[in-house]
């Protein structure tokens, strides 16, 4: 968060800070440090809060405290309150300064190699006082942070299940999927295969949750058959370097370069391409400093 944004809140959310951090301290003296205000105006805010609830808020616990049902029901509560009051805060200050603004961004590990950061790069240029918060993930972990409202934007490779309703999406480019084999694969002078040639061969596959996994269990399953998994990952370099030592066969994205070595690429046959789109929250604007992201990489691709 910037300047503006933390005095905001400082002014509105002090006593849901203090419930965020009781339940995450459990001890009344690191939760104080952790705001920055007197040990003794701590112990004064809970006892308040709890005559006015008409029940204690927390009871001890050897040398630290535990929260009450009712303090932990409280602090929940003050929890996601605060996540919306933090997205006010940061909205209200970025319409002043729509320059100084955060993107926060989500992406699979994939796109961290080269569309990332080129748009980033890029827009920048165009806009240097705008900030950045980025996180990788899984293609569920980085929508589920999305919905949360952890995140603002995510790039993602459409699902073959769809997008949940609650989404806006837009596509930023079209992926091919290749067929990844050793070097002395039975295929690999091929110059195309389709996947049901592929039934007999051990997979290495990225772990479930990973957008491309889905696609690659559907289409096996539209083959006819269910892939043999000899090994599971979370990076795309990870499966080509278990292929190239002859692990096992996969489905990636081609590389950006030249293959490495030990390693051939071959196009299936039909050709399978995936959506890579931007994402976003719908039913709710946008800061401007998100805007002016999301609406510089829709124009990028294009």
């Amino acid at each position: 968060m910037d300047e503006s944004t933390d005095a905001l809140l400082s002014v509105l959310a002090p006593r849901l800070e203090l419930l965020r951090a009781l339940a995450e301290h459990q001890h009344v003296t690191r939760a104080a440090e952790s705001l920055g205000v007197p040990q003794p105006t701590v112990t004064r805010w809970v006892a308040e809060l709890g005559r006015k609830l008409g029940a204690p808020l927390v009871t001890r616990q050897g040398r630290g405290i535990r929260l009450t049902r009712a303090g932990q029901l409280l602090a929940e509560a003050a929890t996601e309150a605060l996540a919306a009051l933090e997205g006010g805060c940061r909205r209200a200050a970025e319409e002043v300064d729509p320059e100084r603004g955060l993107v926060a961004l989500g992406f699979l590990h994939v796109f961290g190699r080269s569309l990332v950061p080129d748009l980033v790069r890029r827009f920048r240029a165009e806009h240097p006082g705008i900030r950045f918060s980025l996180a990788q993930g899984a293609h569920e972990v980085v929508l589920g942070k999305l919905l949360s409202g952890e995140l603002d934007l995510v790039l993602s490779a459409a699902p073959p299940s769809g997008w949940p309703d609650r989404l806006h999406r837009a596509p930023i480019q079209d992926q091919p999927v290749v067929a990844v084999l050793p070097e002395r694969h039975r295929l690999a002078g091929r110059p195309e295969i389709g996947i049901a040639e592929l039934a007999e061969d051990e997979f290495v596959q990225l772990e479930p949750g990973f957008g491309l996994r889905l696609i690659t269990d559907e289409l096996c399953a539209a083959a006819g058959f269910t892939p043999k998994i000899a090994f599971e990952g979370q990076e795309i370099e990870t499966l080509r370097g278990l292929v190239s030592a002859g692990l096992g066969v996969a489905l990636l994205p081609p590389a950006d370069r030249l293959p490495p070595p030990g390693v051939v690429e071959l196009e299936l046959t039909p050709r399978l391409v995936r959506t890579v789109e931007l994402v976003w929250p719908a039913g709710q604007r946008l800061p401007p400093a998100v805007r002016a992201f999301r609406d510089f990489a829709l124009l990028a691709q294009e």
